[in-house]
C-alpha cells in the first residue's frame, strides 16, 4: 500500500470514528439496529428533543453512516453498512472485558485490604 493510500484510510477511520464520537449517535445506531425508523419514532424511542435528534443524525449522514428513504411525507433512517452493527458489538465486548478485569481488581484491593487473622 502506499503512502498516500495509507494516510487517506487513516484519514477515513479518524473521521468514522469521529462521527461515532458521542453517546447520543451510539445509541441512535443501536435503536436503527432493529430497522428503520422517521425522527419522530427516533425522538419517542431516545427520548431527546427533535433539534438535538436532528444534529446527531446529521453528523452521522455526512459521513454516509446513516441513510434515508423517503415514505410518504416523512424520512425514514437506516444504517448503510451492517457492519457497523458488527463494530458496536466489539465495542460492546471489549466494555465487558474492562469491566471484568475492574472487578476482578477490586476483589484483589478488597481481598488485601482485609484485616489478617
Amino acid at each position: 500500500m502506499a503512502k498516500s493510500e495509507a494516510g487517506e484510510l487513516q484519514t477515513f477511520k479518524a473521521d468514522f470514528f469521529r462521527a461515532l464520537a458521542h453517546p447520543l449517535r451510539i445509541r441512535i445506531l443501536e435503536v436503527l439496529h432493529t430497522g428503520e425508523y422517521s425522527v419522530q419514532e427516533l425522538q419517542a424511542k431516545l427520548a431527546v428533543g427533535q433539534p438535538v435528534l436532528s444534529q446527531q443524525l446529521g453528523v452521522l449522514r455526512s459521513k454516509n453512516v446513516l441513510g434515508t428513504r423517503k415514505e410518504g411525507t416523512s424520512v425514514r433512517y437506516f444504517v448503510r453498512d451492517p457492519l457497523v452493527h458488527d463494530l458496536l458489538a466489539v465495542a460492546r465486548r471489549i466494555f465487558d472485558r474492562h469491566l471484568v478485569g475492574a472487578q476482578s481488581l477490586l476483589r484483589e484491593l478488597r481481598a488485601e485490604a482485609k484485616p489478617k487473622r
